[in-house]
């Protein structure tokens, strides 16, 4: 195996960890592909190729979290699968410089949210304490449940255009949005969000391996070691502490925002 193969799988590796506890694998996997010479639509779609690799290693390590997980995993998933083929078809179809220009603003949006969650939900709170309280209806209650389940899950979709579009901070986004639908343990937010974001990755993938100059061997040499790096991922969220850890996400993905910003 050449030097630049084994510098690819440590960097797969660095990007599964990464990506599987942060949702940031693509600073280090896309930068990588950049530094071993690939030109950047190749780097693109190789890397997206690759990253799905990250998916399969999570949801191994992750079966605790997602245990319960099936009826809300499956309507993300399918909204995360329908935006990450629109997605896909966008890249393949139109040029990357517009959209590729409002990256650093996605990905610094979504940073600063996550590190903002707990204040949003303190001015969430302070709003509905504002307002007469009321019964409501069965009826009512049931059509707000559904129209929040297709609220949160046009959101998803939309993350997925994104995701099979260019991808790049993409699983931090993705787990600002999250964290704002429920309370719960963060490493189960992060499983959730880490197979939306794959299923919509794999897509896109799929697209690419047939339509797209996907560099086969830097493809499979980040691969293997985004597997590996992604399923010791979740057993690194599940004993972290809640808080630093956030905080150490949000403060990344700034920094993600403003590496790509400097591009």
């Amino acid at each position: 195996m050449s030097a630049e193969l084994v510098w690819l799988l440590l960097a797969g590796i660095g990007a599964g960890l990464t990506g599987s506890v942060a949702g940031l694998a693509s600073l280090v996997s896309y930068p990588s592909l950049l530094a071993a010479g690939l030109p950047p639509v190749v780097a693109n779609v190789t890397n997206t190729v690759a990253m799905f690799g990250v998916t399969g290693g999570t949801i191994a390590g992750s079966r605790r979290e997602l245990r319960g997980q099936g009826r809300r995993i499956a309507w993300l998933a399918l909204a995360s699968f329908l935006g990450g083929a629109v997605g896909a078809a966008l890249l393949l179809t139109t040029p990357a410089e517009a959209f590729e220009a409002v990256v650093p603003w996605l990905v610094g949006a979504g940073a600063i949210l996550l590190l903002l969650r707990d204040r949003i939900r303190v001015w969430a709170a302070a709003l509905a304490t504002t307002r007469a309280p009321r019964r409501v209806p069965l009826g009512h209650e049931r059509r707000r449940t559904v129209a929040r389940g297709f609220a949160w899950g046009a959101a998803v979709f939309v993350l997925g255009i994104y995701g099979g579009y260019f991808g790049a901070g993409v699983g931090i986004i993705a787990l600002a949005v999250l964290v704002l639908e429920r309370t719960e343990a963060l490493a189960i937010t992060n499983a959730v969000k880490n197979v939306a974001t794959g299923v919509a990755n794999g897509t896109a993938a799929v697209a690419y391996v047939f339509f797209a100059p996907v560099d086969w061997p830097a493809a499979v040499a980040l691969g293997v070691g985004a597997v590996l790096g992604g399923f010791l991922g979740p057993a690194i969220v599940r004993v972290a502490p809640e808080r630093p850890l956030r905080w150490l996400v949000g403060l990344a993905g700034l920094g993600l925002a403003l590496h790509l910003a400097t591009q």
